[in-house]
């Protein structure tokens, strides 16, 4: 492209060349061509860097190359996305409309044998060389006697993204040698302005996609579900349970206990057609296992001694809407089995009936364990847990959204404040205290701690100081913690509590920890203390019986 005005380097250039031309032995000498080479470097250099677009310095590098060099019309050509065709992207000394034909396809011309094979070309005179094509420039334009044209390949990491090309007068003072050594510079240069350009684009891509869905989520209004925060984590979480909330596939909620996976479940049967429909929910970890199939399924009357009326199950009552079922992972095989024949046939026979009733439910399951390990050791089926994770979502955990505890601590701190006739606030430091904090047991241990401290303080105005003795003490988080809570160690209920008098109240907040929280010595610990008893001694240790009672057989304990 023509360029109508003139650099400051033009006119240093002209001015220096107006003065070599009084001297004209003085252009011959190699002196005067390494000067212009530093000149055109210096200048381009200075150039790197100012815009993230490359253009500007692609566009002077060319001009230099003419102004101080003598290598003229130069073009960029550059492969499009599909790597099949090339065309000049940035030109000097080429006007519009000869731009607009430098179109090449590979091993067209001398330009498309470039970027095919990406090996450098000269083509010493372009009236005698059957693959130059001329047809961009008239002849009529170029200067008389022969003109020589330099291919050079802009190649970055093994790969040639496009070609550095120009006219050259053949009887210039100057050895060819020289220019094509300045050419191969200036084409590294050129690879890595258009390479870092790219990558770039590539990053400001990837920025704009997820401004675009932190945006969407933003505009879905999680808290319209009950679901407090905006952190990336959480509004991904959402985003994706939006994004299936019209299907009737399972939905498999994954992450920590205490993450909030009952409210989940909730808004995505809010985010259903079904939301007028039943939303039944159903924790597998308090039912007893005598009890699974007649919860799920119903019972007919006279099914069993004390059935004197028709149950339906929480299958049929959720007919039309969406049962969630919370720690799947405690499901008993027996009922696993019996859950996989339903989630196939959609249809369920209560207890002591015999006729088959057809279904339609969006099941919704929820679990805090890796079950691929326990399909591995045979506790889970394997066909179930593939039926099952149809679509899972992890769901973060607090310590993974550190920056919504602020807005989690204050909505609970408002929700228990008008539950209590209280009024307790919490200060900044107060609440840099809450978030430094790493939430084992996530937002249901937060909200226990928001409780504890509005109905135990007896300050209006809570500073992080005052925060620092609610929270676990260390021995409280060792108990907590995999294979805490040894013989010999506290046990909940044994004192260890953070703050002088408050051993009771911690005593009744259960534990956060996984299935292998506890040793064998602290269950057979526990189990002495209650003399036997596996109901106490489950208390003591702040489980369930269930839980108690799946630990014990999972260690091989003998009773």
């Amino acid at each position: 492209m023509e360029r109508e005005c003139e650099t400051e380097t033009g006119r240093v250039s002209r001015q220096r060349s107006g003065r070599r031309a009084e001297e004209p032995d003085s252009e011959r000498s190699p002196a005067f061509w390494r000067a212009q080479e530093m000149l055109l470097l210096q200048q381009v250099m200075a150039l790197a860097g100012r815009k993230t677009d490359p253009g500007p310095a692609l566009q002077e590098m060319l001009h230099l190359l003419s102004e101080l060099l003598g290598l003229n019309r130069g073009r960029i050509v550059l492969l499009d996305a599909a790597g099949r065709h090339g065309e000049i992207r940035y030109a000097y000394g080429l006007t519009r409309e000869e731009v607009s034909r430098g179109r090449y396809g590979l091993h067209e011309g001398i330009t498309g044998r470039v970027l095919a094979t990406g090996q450098l070309m000269v083509c010493q005179n372009i009236d005698r060389d059957p693959l130059f094509l001329g047809r961009m420039v008239a002849r009529s334009r170029l200067p008389e006697g022969p003109v020589s044209f330099i291919a050079q390949p802009i190649r970055v990491a093994e790969r040639t993204l496009g070609v550095l090309a120009c006219h050259r007068i053949r009887r210039r003072p100057r050895p060819l040698a020289d220019d094509l050594q300045m050419l191969k510079l200036l084409a590294a240069y050129a690879g890595q302005l258009l390479q870092l350009h790219a990558q770039m684009q590539a990053r400001t891509e990837s920025l704009r996609q997820q401004n675009r869905l932190l945006s969407r989520a933003l505009a879905s209004s999680a808290s319209r579900y009950g679901i407090v925060g905006s952190s990336p984590r959480l509004l991904q979480a959402v985003t994706e349970l939006e994004q299936v909330s019209d299907s009737t596939a399972s939905v498999l909620l994954l992450g920590e206990s205490g993450t909030g996976k009952e409210l989940f479940a909730r808004a995505l049967h809010l985010a259903s057609p079904r939301r007028e429909a039943p939303f039944i929910k159903v924790n597998c970890a308090a039912i007893p296992e005598t009890l699974f199939e007649s919860e799920l399924f119903g019972y007919e009357k006279g099914a069993f001694t004390g059935a004197q009326s028709l149950r339906q199950g929480s299958f049929e009552q959720a007919d039309g809407g969406t049962l969630f079922l919370d720690e799947i992972g405690e499901l008993p095989l027996a009922m696993q089995t019996k859950l996989l024949r339903t989630l196939q046939e959609g249809s369920i026979t209560r207890l002591g009936g015999k006729s088959e009733l057809a279904i339609d439910v969006r099941l919704v399951a929820a679990t805090n364990r890796h079950l691929e390990e326990e399909v591995a050791r045979g506790a889970f089926r394997q066909d179930l847990y593939y039926r099952l994770n149809v679509i899972p979502i992890r769901l973060p955990s607090l310590a993974e959204r550190s920056g919504d505890i602020p807005a989690l601590a204050l909505h609970h701190l408002n929700r228990i404040n008008q539950a209590n006739q209280r009024n307790v606030h919490l200060t900044g430091g107060a609440l840099e205290r809450l978030q430094a904090y790493p939430w084992p047991g996530n937002i249901r241990e937060l909200g226990n701690v928001i409780e504890r401290m509005v109905l135990l303080t007896d300050r209006a105005a809570l500073e992080a100081v005052d925060v620092e003795r609610f929270l676990p003490g260390e021995q409280e988080m060792a108990a907590g913690a995999p294979g805490g809570g040894a013989a010999g160690g506290p046990l909940p209920g044994e004192g260890g509590g953070p703050f002088p008098g408050a051993t009771a109240t911690v005593a009744d907040v259960r534990p956060y920890v996984p299935a292998t929280s506890h040793s064998p010595e602290a269950l057979c610990h526990a189990l002495r203390r209650s003399g036997g008893n596996k109901t106490r001694a489950a208390q003591l240790l702040g489980l369930t019986p269930r839980q108690f009672s799946y630990r014990w057989n999972k260690l091989g304990l003998a009773d």
